[in-house]
């Protein structure tokens, strides 16, 4: 059984325990994840502090950012303490944190490298949980025309349409463009179908002088370059 000391509640900790007073005083940078999330809740249930649910549902996801993919139903109904007011609250904050992320990333208007691709395309494909087929329109500077997605498939395969990607390619009066897909295990290693697709678009972009610069694939934090390997 949990002693007395841990059964107090949060406004009975000492000032500088108390996430919200920590906060002001020293600033968010010295909060833990499960301490900014019992911001965001506000309390806890009979049982548990803010502090100690927001551990609980930082143990049940792993990661942080695999709160993404989550629903206002899922949280409600796995965690007690946890109402619909509370799950929104936190989606919303999540959902701005990515959106900033973005903001960020569209920073990159030309592609000198692998990297900057996957930091143009990691907010929208990063913790997906169905694959998603992208392509990025690239002038003869190698800036970007525009990022579009194509495709959205199941949990394990999507679809690239060479006839469709060029016509937008040629509207756009692209010079190069770059295939970027999600897998949704985390893994980055290309399958058989990506380097069999990648082969039918770089034979279909050479029928119509275009180049195909790299397929890039994005995982958990990680992204494989088929140009950096020389696969393109």
């Amino acid at each position: 059984m949990k002693n007395q000391l841990e059964r107090l509640r949060i406004k009975e900790w000492m000032e500088e325990d108390r996430p919200r007073e920590k906060l002001i005083k020293q600033g968010r940078k010295f909060l833990s994840n499960a301490e900014l999330l019992a911001i965001l809740i506000g309390s806890g249930n009979k049982n548990e502090t803010a502090v100690e649910l927001s551990q609980k549902i930082l143990t049940r996801y792993g990661q942080l950012n695999k709160l993404l993919n989550c629903s206002v139903e899922e949280l409600t109904s796995q965690f007690h303490g946890i109402g619909e007011a509370k799950a929104v609250t936190i989606l919303a904050a999540l959902e701005l944190s990515r959106r900033i992320n973005a903001e960020t990333d569209s920073d990159i208007q030309i592609i000198h490298k692998s990297k900057d691709i996957y930091l143009l395309m990691k907010s929208d494909l990063s913790n997906n949980i169905k694959e998603e087929a992208w392509i990025i329109y690239l002038n003869t500077a190698n800036k970007v025309l525009k990022k579009s997605k194509v495709s959205e498939g199941g949990l394990t395969h999507c679809i690239f349409d060479p006839k469709l990607i060029l016509r937008e390619a040629i509207q756009l009066m692209a010079t190069g463009i770059i295939m970027v897909h999600n897998h949704p295990s985390g893994r980055t290693e290309p399958s058989i179908a990506d380097k069999e697709v990648t082969r039918k678009m770089q034979e279909s972009c050479k029928l119509c002088d275009i180049h195909l610069l790299d397929h890039v694939i994005i995982g958990n934090n990680l992204y494989y370059s088929f140009h950096d390997m020389g696969l393109v």
